[in-house]
């Protein structure tokens, strides 16, 4: 049966409003996490904690209750994994923008891609990148992630003498409290637990405490958190002042273009009844608002979760499954008070079992690419090289948009390569050119 534009399902396809509002809650569950691992990643760029949290919340809250009332979709919303970490340890402290000018560079990738979405040329563009490149992409923010989780743990040590990174002290009690954490958080997930990554950080940091890790900051927070902190301060003209933010816009682009794309797919699959093409079109246009939106509240590019899975497997089949997630979002918003008082010491290693399991979930679209083809393994190679051995994001994907019209043309298969990708091949080259490699 056809579910038509504004209509909610009918007959035995349509869940009661209980199964709905547990599947909702289930999908938050398996989301709630992100309240704490988004803040504490991008606190790393000298943005305030607590402001975050507040933000975090409400642009997860309100782009969900609009994916529910528009696109009424069971499809949730909230900061990605992957950006905010290219955001961070990338556009701020690996290339010395502002956090500020980092925001109007999200701002300027989120816009192009609510033009393209309005103008429907995002199936246009997508044929410029396939499938087995874009899914490199995946996989090398994978280990991004995974790397990021090890360094903030201690489980590895970058930047020391001899080599480009150590194996750090793993009999120390806060690595065992890491190893431990994320083998919990792991098995909770293979096992089904919806809300596996949350508990999983909520296990580790009570075994932290239990180590003695202080748990409280080390200045008691001055009342609530004041979101204008953060809220509004992008810096949109200066992004455009910096030549080589150019390039990085186009990478915050394709892949917020990318990610949605796939998510949104993979996810109207396990609904079990047909999604028409409009409906896609909505949760598409919501997906690009809430990224041209996300800055404007003080944090990094925001879109589908592809944990919306678990309200879907509870039942969830309509909007109603997200307006209750996004409610409860909203309603979250007070634990920005619990959450900016603490040690970010504390919450950065709380979270590394996070990181580094989502980043071996990343990993599974390793399947995609067909590693007796070179037009396939070549590119992805070169993502991976350059991502993981220069731990630049941006770098990563450009390689990749390089080599794979390149690998086509030696081997001859020019057929295969759509006219944009030569144009996205300059692009990149640009970022190459006028990237502000150190002077030392």
């Amino acid at each position: 049966m056809d579910f038509k534009d504004g209509v909610y399902g009918l007959g035995s396809e349509n869940p009661d409003s209980r199964t709905e509002v547990i599947a909702g809650i289930t999908t938050f569950m398996a989301m709630a996490y992100i309240l704490i691992v988004n803040p504490v990643i991008l606190s790393n760029a000298g943005m305030p904690l607590g402001p975050l949290v507040v933000s975090t919340a409400l642009i997860a809250g309100l782009a969900t209750l609009l994916t529910g009332l528009y696109a009424r979709l069971p499809f949730a919303m909230a900061p990605y994994m992957g950006e905010n970490v290219f955001f961070t340890f990338v556009l701020v402290l690996g290339m010395g923008v502002t956090w500020q000018v980092a925001l109007g560079t999200v701002f300027w990738g989120g816009l192009i891609f609510l033009i393209v979405t309005l103008l429907g040329l995002r199936q246009v563009l997508a044929k410029a990148v396939p499938d087995y490149v874009s899914s490199a992409w995946a996989v090398g923010i994978g280990l991004f992630l995974m790397f990021v989780g090890f360094a903030a743990a201690g489980l590895s040590l970058p930047n020391v003498p001899g080599a480009p990174v150590k194996v750090g002290d793993l009999t120390r009690a806060q690595a065992i409290v890491i190893i431990i954490g994320t083998m919990v958080t792991l098995g909770l997930l293979v096992r089904g637990f919806k809300a596996g990554i949350l508990i999983g950080i909520l296990v580790t940091a009570v075994m932290l405490a239990a180590a003695g890790v202080p748990v409280r900051g080390g200045e008691a927070l001055q009342g609530f958190p004041n979101p204008g902190d953060v809220f509004l301060k992008l810096d949109v003209l200066g992004a455009l002042k910096n030549p080589v933010l150019i390039p990085i816009i186009l990478v915050l682009f394709l892949v917020d273009m990318f990610d949605t794309m796939g998510t949104v797919v993979g996810l109207s699959q396990k609904i079990g009844r047909s999604i028409s093409r409009e409906e896609l079109e909505r949760v598409f246009r919501v997906d690009a608002l809430a990224s041209t939106l996300a800055p404007l509240f003080g944090v990094s590019t925001s879109g589908t979760f592809i944990e919306s899975a678990a309200g879907i497997e509870a039942g969830g089949k309509t909007g109603k499954t997200s307006i209750v997630t996004g409610l409860l979002f909203l309603a979250s918003i007070p634990l920005a008070g619990v959450i900016g008082g603490m040690n970010p010491g504390f919450l950065q290693l709380a979270s590394a079992p996070a990181l580094i399991a989502v980043g071996i979930l990343m990993m599974t679209v390793l399947g995609r690419i067909d590693f007796n083809d070179p037009l396939h393994y070549i590119p992805a190679a070169a993502t991976i090289m350059f991502m993981i051995f220069t731990f630049n994001i941006a770098i990563g994907i450009a390689a990749s948009l390089i080599a794979y019209p390149l690998t086509a043309l030696v081997l001859g298969r020019l057929r295969e390569v759509h006219p944009i990708a030569w144009i996205l091949l300059v692009l990149s080259l640009l970022l190459f050119v006028f990237y502000p490699y150190p002077t030392s």
